[in-house]
């Protein structure tokens, strides 16, 4: 902001930032500013009051026929910089845009190379708890050293959290198996177009069991969800009634964990990353219990042995590529909601599906027929419609 403050006089005032004449201390330039004209002056005065804090950028002094004048330059105290003459956006801002950018880059680029790598695990070694087990566990570990050697700074939590946590963990948990039973049971492709009706899953909830109302047009967008899933599930090569119900469980759980994360986590100050990282630790305490009940360590053994010797060392790989980007995807996805709104995230999960379902089916070659594939698009245009509709 450029300001033209007519001397004799300055003054400064209180928060805000004041020029004004004071006639009793007339002002005397001094090291900083040069020597002003000697010439009697009119007793008036510039008097330039904002309500922000300013920060003074330069001062440059000249005279102007008969008036001498002291040019200001000053910027807002939340203000980056000196604004210039009202030009475009700031860089503060562009930076923000390249940074959300990034973010949704890497999120739906690690997430495809998840799916990609977890679907070449479970064809080959088809034990989806110890597999979800082991994804859990390696984001767990990954997040323990990082707080153990400073590379990233512990969260600061207490009982309150951790109860709050619980029920979150518990529906992640659930979620998290039951999506991994699906994909090995049927495609990739299948289980992300299924998981595209969580919208749906969304509104029938809230509207049944917490008594929310939303817009007609959140109701209508819901119908080409449902639709396009049922068109794609009826004409399904490979139809799996347990990768279907997989999927549908999937979809239950998430949508409840996103409720109850929305109410127990009011008023905690705590990072998406640590968020993620405590709802890992917590969720891998649950799971473990039940995935060593359901298929045992026996079951494990045997078929570890049966995948190396098929597939060979790169198995190993494929295990730790798989837990390693499960964790590295949801991190960035958790800390993504720092920096977006909830619509900007939705419509991002559904631009990271469209993605996940051509990369799947050009990697595995999975065959689709025309009307499968319309039922994919008519369900993903749901989607976006239910995220325009929420607005």
């Amino acid at each position: 902001m450029n300001s033209l403050i007519r001397q004799p006089g300055i003054g400064i005032t209180g928060s805000d930032f004041v020029l004004r004449q004071k006639h009793a201390t007339p002002f005397q330039p001094r090291s900083f500013l040069p020597s002003l004209s000697k010439e009697k002056k009119p007793k008036t005065c510039s008097l330039v009051s904002v309500q922000k804090s300013l920060h003074l950028a330069s001062l440059c002094v000249g005279n102007s026929r008969r008036v001498d004048l002291v040019k200001c330059e000053a910027y807002d105290a939340d203000k980056s910089e000196v604004e210039n003459g009202g030009g475009g956006g700031t860089p503060s801002e562009a930076a923000k845009k390249a940074k959300i950018g990034l973010y949704f880059a890497t999120w739906w680029a690690l997430n495809v190379v998840f799916n990609i790598y977890n679907k070449k695990v479970l064809n080959a070694y088809p034990y989806p708890w110890i597999t979800s087990t082991l994804s859990l566990a390696c984001g767990s570990l990954m997040m323990l050293i990082s707080w153990a050697t400073r590379i990233a700074e512990a969260p600061k939590t207490d009982i309150e959290f951790w109860k709050s946590l619980f029920p979150v963990a518990v529906a992640h948990t659930i979620g998290h198996v039951a999506a991994t039973v699906s994909m090995s049971k049927v495609a990739v492709s299948f289980t992300h177009i299924i998981k595209s009706s969580e919208p749906a899953f969304s509104v029938l909830v809230s509207r049944f069991l917490l008594g929310e109302t939303f817009p007609s047009s959140v109701y209508l967008s819901i119908i080409p969800i449902i639709g396009g899933c049922a068109l794609t599930a009826v004409t399904e090569l490979n139809f799996n009634m347990i990768g279907f119900m997989g999927a549908m469980i999937s979809n239950v759980a998430f949508v409840l964990r996103n409720i109850f994360s929305k109410r127990g986590m009011k008023g905690k100050s705590v990072s998406g990353m640590n968020y993620y990282a405590c709802l890992s630790i917590l969720s891998l305490a649950i799971l473990t219990p039940f995935a060593i009940a359901v298929e045992g360590p026996q079951l494990w053994a045997a078929g570890w042995q049966t995948a190396l010797s098929q597939v060979g060392p790169q198995f190993i790989w494929w295990v730790a590529a798989q837990s390693v980007f499960y964790h590295l995807y949801n991190q960035v996805s958790y800390m993504s909601l720092d920096e977006i709104s909830p619509l900007t995230f939705s419509i991002g999960n559904t631009m990271k599906r469209i993605s996940v379902i051509v990369s799947s089916i050009i990697i595995f070659h999975t065959p689709i027929q025309p009307i499968n594939a319309l039922g994919a698009g008519i369900a993903i245009l749901g989607t976006f419609l239910y995220s325009q509709a929420k607005q």
